[in-house]
């Protein structure tokens, strides 16, 4: 391998989209959002880049482990119990595969993620 296989994240993503979660999944505003994807495994159990995400809350349901690390903005994450933990610049995390609940943005946010789904 060659150092050209090192992935920057300063170069432009190989992917982007801009998408909305699914009307069933929004409980509040209009949380549009964009994924910058930088890498792709070729099995695709793994990829890893930046996220955005404008103000709202949606229903989350994690199929995959993904860490994370928020450079700009407030997101408050609340378990299927209504546990909540608040999220900001600087913070880094991981939500294990299995995680049910809601994610919401409350200013602005984009964090680098990286995620992995184990397929059996």
């Amino acid at each position: 391998m060659s150092i050209l296989t090192i992935v920057d994240f300063s170069a432009p993503a190989k992917e982007s989209s801009e998408y909305m979660p699914k009307a069933e999944a929004v409980l509040a505003g209009d949380p549009l959002q964009m994924v910058h994807t930088h890498f792709a495994s070729p099995c695709g159990q793994l990829a890893a880049g930046t996220w955005e995400g404008t103000c709202g809350q949606w229903a989350v349901n994690f199929t995959e482990s993904e860490y994370c690390e928020i450079l700009e903005g407030v997101s408050v994450i609340r378990d299927a119990d209504g546990v909540a933990k608040t999220v900001r610049a600087g913070d880094r995390f991981l939500i294990p595969a299995g995680f049910k609940g809601t994610w919401e943005v409350v200013e602005p946010c984009r964090k680098v993620f990286v995620s992995v789904e184990f397929k059996g």
